[in-house]
C-alpha cells in the first residue's frame, strides 16, 4: 500500500522527522554532515534526541535533504521555532499580481490547453482550450464541480478515462508519477487521494495503443467531439518558492502531437465562449 511511505500517526519530534526525510532520500549520517557542513556525531544526536539543531542548521539539514517548503515550517515548529514560510490564498489581495500573470500565461497558451494545479492536483485555473477539450470529452456533471481535481477528472470512469485511447499507458504514467510525489513530499493527502483514483474500475477500452507521432514523449491520445487528438504534456513549478501555497503551483501544458490536432484545437476553441476561472476564483 502507498500509505506504507508515510510517517505514523502522531507529531513526531524533530530527531525523528530529520531521520525520516533523510531515510526517504537514501543518505546516510555521514554524508548529510558533510553537505550540511555539520558532523555524523552532532546530526545523530540530533536523531536521538540528544541535541537540539539550531535554526540556521535545521533550515540547511532541510534543504540539503530537499524537504518540501510546506514539510520545512513542520521541521521548525517540531524543534521549537516559528514557521518562516507563510501560506497564502490565492485569493488574498497579495497574490493579485501573481494571478493576474497565471491568468495572462494560461490565456496566451490558447489554443493549446493549459491549467494550473496545486499539490493535490486541484485545478485553480485553466484556458478556454483545456474546458473545451473537457467538454467535448463527455464528462459526468459531478467530476465538473469546484474543485476540479485532474486525477479524478482523467481516470474516473466517467471522466476522460472512457475518451483516452490509450488509457493502459496514461494510467500507469499518472500512478507512478504520483507514487514519485509521495515518496518525495510525503503527503498523506495525496497518498489518500492516490489509494481512491488508483481504485477506480478501468474502463474497457483498446487492447494496443494508437499509432502517434510522438517517439520522444508519452503522449494522451483522446477522444473529443469525434476527433482524435494527441497530445504532449509539460510541468513548469515555481523556481524557489517562499510561500507554501506558490510553492504547490503547477501549470500543465499540453502541445499538440501533429498538425491534425493543432487545427482541431483552433476549431475547439472557437466553439467556447465562457472564460474558464482563473487562479484565486476558488
Amino acid at each position: 500500500m502507498i500509505t506504507q511511505l508515510l510517517r505514523s500517526p502522531g507529531t513526531p519530534e524533530v530527531g525523528a522527522l530529520l531521520r525520516r526525510w533523510r531515510d526517504r532520500r537514501g543518505v546516510s549520517q555521514l554524508e548529510l554532515a558533510s553537505r550540511a557542513d555539520s558532523s555524523a556525531r552532532h546530526i545523530s544526536f540530533i536523531e536521538t534526541g540528544r541535541a537540539r539543531p539550531s535554526h540556521t542548521l535545521l533550515m540547511r539539514l532541510a534543504e540539503q535533504l530537499d524537504v518540501p517548503v510546506r514539510e520545512r515550517n513542520t521541521l521548525l515548529v517540531a524543534a521549537g521555532f516559528a514557521p518562516v514560510f507563510p501560506e497564502t490564498p490565492l485569493n488574498d489581495p497579495a497574490m493579485e499580481t501573481l494571478n493576474g500573470e497565471l491568468e495572462r500565461l494560461l490565456a496566451a497558451h490558447d489554443p493549446n490547453p493549459a491549467l494550473v494545479h496545486d499539490s493535490l492536483y486541484n485545478v485553480v485555473g485553466a484556458n478556454r482550450s483545456l474546458l473545451a477539450l473537457v467538454t467535448g470529452a463527455g464528462v459526468a456533471d459531478h467530476l465538473m464541480q469546484q474543485p476540479l481535481n485532474t486525477m479524478r477528472l482523467t481516470l474516473h470512469p466517467q471522466g476522460l478515462a472512457p475518451a483516452i485511447r490509450n488509457f493502459a499507458q496514461w494510467r500507469a504514467h499518472l500512478l507512478e508519477q504520483m507514487e514519485r510525489q509521495i515518496a518525495v513530499s510525503g503527503s498523506e493527502a495525496l497518498a489518500g487521494l492516490y489509494e481512491e483514483v488508483s481504485a477506480y474500475p478501468v474502463p474497457d477500452g483498446p487492447s494496443e495503443p494508437p499509432a502517434t507521432g510522438a517517439a520522444y514523449a508519452l503522449p494522451l491520445v483522446i477522444e473529443s467531439e469525434g476527433r482524435t487528438l494527441s497530445f504532449i504534456s509539460m510541468l513548469t513549478t515555481f523556481n524557489t518558492p517562499l510561500d507554501v501555497t506558490v510553492s504547490e503551483l503547477a501549470i500543465e501544458t499540453f502541445l499538440p502531437v501533429d498538425p491534425e490536432t493543432a487545427a482541431a484545437l483552433r476549431d475547439l476553441v472557437g466553439e467556447v465562449r465562457p472564460p474558464a476561472p482563473g487562479p484565486g476564483s476558488r
